[in-house]
């Protein structure tokens, strides 16, 4: 066993280096101030990137190795996580995303790109097709559906974590054990990626979230039922070619709910991931570049960006 799998290691955690050309802006949107990451040339066909409930922008590192040298890769850190700034009135729902990511696509003057999102970026995603189907080339989406947060292993799954999560540990070893607890199948590169996206040690020596956890376990507990999302109606409204990517080992996006899916709206198609969980491109980055170039560069020869 390496120092590194060793349950008392305690040294911080392995961030990802930055890639070549990397870039960081902060943008203003709806009170707040947003943290954008970019990768590849600014005259590149965009490809706009949302991570999910507890990811931040750099979790989008592995398709920006793969795609910078032909497209302009956007990731936000969605709010309240990363390096955007966190809600005061812990105001975590799809609308409020939405609004964001329409104030970020207009402040960074996009006409048309492909969207990606996993998720609750995904959730994002559906809706922001339904509604700007003039702006989208297409749409990939990473393991989620209707239903997906509302029922099932998966969403109990969540909810069990949120209702358990510590807001802060003592010593990186404490914050080691509680992710491969959470997350037993991560192998030690998806371990140290995961740490170093979401946790950070703060001036006190205790290694805190790198979200809003309280304000965002609170919103996924005890949701408002007026402004959670019915996808059904909002999947049948999509008029651009849309690929939904899941997982074959995934608790979140059940096989027959994306069949359902493509039955209702034939501009859908899907693609199952073997041996992924819902974090497919975590566990099988290949594959999942793989379909998604695949996808993508079909819809770029359709309509040129």
């Amino acid at each position: 066993m390496s120092a590194l799998d060793s349950p008392s290691d305690d040294s911080p955690a392995a961030a990802d280096p930055l890639l070549p050309g990397e870039h960081v802006s902060f943008h203003a949107a709806n009170g707040l101030r947003f943290c954008v990451r970019e990768w590849g040339a600014a005259q590149n066909p965009a490809l706009v990137l949302l991570h999910g409930l507890r990811g931040f922008s750099a979790t989008w590192r592995g398709v920006a190795r793969a795609f910078s040298s032909d497209w302009r890769l956007i990731a936000i850190d969605q709010r309240g996580r990363g390096d955007s700034e966190w809600d005061p009135g812990a105001n975590y729902y799809t609308d409020a995303y939405l609004a964001d990511l329409e104030a970020i696509v207009e402040a960074l003057a996009l006409k048309r790109f492909v969207l990606v999102g996993h998720s609750m970026g995904g959730t994002t995603a559906y809706v922001y097709a339904a509604r700007h189907p003039d702006r989208l080339n297409a749409l990939v989406i990473e393991d989620i559906g209707p239903g997906s947060s509302a029922s099932g292993a998966g969403a109990e799954r969540i909810r069990r974590e949120m209702a358990e999560l510590p807001l802060s540990f003592p010593h990186w070893r404490a914050a080691r054990d509680y992710w491969r607890r959470t997350r037993p199948g991560l192998g030690r590169e998806a371990l140290e990626q995961r740490l170093s996206e979401s946790l950070h040690q703060d001036e006190d020596g205790r290694v805190v979230w790198r979200y809003d956890a309280a304000g965002i376990s609170r919103t996924r507990l005890d949701p408002d039922p007026a402004r959670v999302v019915d996808l059904w109606p909002v999947v049948e409204r999509i008029a651009n070619p849309t690929l939904v990517i899941r997982g074959e080992r995934s608790d979140f996006c059940p096989q027959p709910t994306v069949e359902e899916m493509t039955r209702r709206n034939p501009l859908i198609s899907s693609v199952t991931v073997p041996g992924a969980s819902h974090y497919v491109h975590d566990d099988a980055p290949d594959l999942f570049n793989q379909h998604l170039r695949r996808f993508i560069e079909r819809t770029q020869a359709a309509s040129p960006l």
